[in-house]
């Protein structure tokens, strides 16, 4: 094994030993000697430094393996480790696969049930009254929640964010607040190892979406971000005449696979169905058709015109495998506004 080499001081004091002593008899000094020897860097110092380092090895190599594996998110965007200690996710919501999905067009403020078709208990834009969309609202809700009672793997989502000034909540809040009312939420058993004896919800808000391709993108984010896995399925309960917005434009900009993808489209009784069919396409389809992500022009001045209170969401932690496509807003130099994202997805492997 070899040594390391003698300090300088060493090195001189032998040569001062071998002039005492005469014939060249050789002198050695014990090891304590050697190692408190002053020198530039001294072997007891290189010990200590050497010690310091394993240890500090060890430590960093213990907390490494013992990151919880909910914390096993890769990604530029990831969130820290203080946040997902906090997240008391339940096993079986890991069990969910498919998405329920109800976008939101307008906030009911009500409390009392009975009341909830009355125009005054919503914050509606103008052209929202009358024609039975109150109705149909409250279809909507009803509908999706019927559907997620029938799948026990289902997760109901009620997507729109805080878009109106008067208004101290968000569409998804307000729907949810009314769906609770009326007993219509889906609800999910308790595991044995559940801190609660209740039963949970299988249901929950998306607070950020802006319009219908955010509805879309963003509830898949929320649902991963809820049960800590990508949906299998999903279901989009809205007005009919957006089917072709959602079928044919959003979910092709997600490349979402058709198969897996269902609409169920319920209009107001009330309404004029020509007239709706006219401003969908012109208002909706159309801008959709030019810019697939509506983040330019016209559709992106809606969405900051739907934003008073300045909100944004969390999906770049909760879902980093989805920020390349959370960003992408194609311009000419990358195919024009309708080139689709080329990425990769969660759901590539989905057909």
């Amino acid at each position: 094994m070899s040594m390391l080499p003698l300090p300088v001081s060493l090195s001189a004091s032998r040569r001062d030993h071998s002039r005492r002593h005469p014939g060249g008899s050789r002198h050695y000094r014990s090891t304590r000697d050697v190692l408190l020897t002053r020198a530039r860097v001294t072997n007891l110092g290189f010990f200590i430094l050497a010690a310091f380092a394993a240890v500090s090895f060890l430590v960093n190599l213990a907390w490494y393996f013992s990151e919880p594996a909910d914390y096993a998110h890769e990604g530029t965007y990831a969130a820290p480790r203080a946040i997902w200690e906090t997240l008391p996710r339940e096993r079986a919501l890991e069990e969910l696969d498919h998405l329920i999905m109800v976008p939101g067009h307008a906030i009911w403020k009500g409390t009392n049930l009975e009341a909830r078709f009355d125009e005054d208990q919503w914050v509606l834009e103008p052209y929202q009254r009358g024609g039975g969309r109150i109705a149909a609202f409250f279809k909507h809700i009803a509908a999706a929640a019927d559907l997620a009672r029938q799948d026990e793997h289902s997760l109901l989502v009620f997507s729109g964010g805080q878009t109106r000034p008067s208004s101290t909540t968000t569409e998804a809040e307000s729907y949810m607040r009314l769906a609770h009312v009326s007993d219509l939420l889906p609800t999910l058993a308790p595991s044995s190892s559940s801190s609660s004896s209740s039963a949970l919800l299988r249901a929950t808000t998306e607070n950020h979406a802006l319009d219908s391709y955010q509805n879309l993108l963003f509830s898949i984010a929320r649902f991963h971000e809820y049960t800590g896995r990508w949906p299998a399925r999903i279901t989009v309960v809205g007005y009919e005449m957006k089917r072709r917005r959602f079928m044919e434009l959003h979910r092709a900009a997600l490349r979402w696979p058709a198969a897996r993808f269902t609409y169920v489209g319920i209009d107001a009784e009330g309404e004029d169905a020509a007239s709706a069919q006219q401003g969908e396409l012109q208002n909706g389809y159309l801008p959709y058709t030019q810019d697939t992500y509506g983040c330019h022009g016209t559709l992106l001045a809606k969405r900051r015109a739907r934003n008073p209170f300045l909100r944004f969401h969390s999906y770049y932690s909760s879902a980093p495998e989805l920020g390349g496509l959370l960003n992408w807003c194609p311009d000419r130099s990358q195919g024009g506004r309708a080139a689709l994202y080329p990425g990769s997805l969660p759901w590539d492997s989905l057909r």
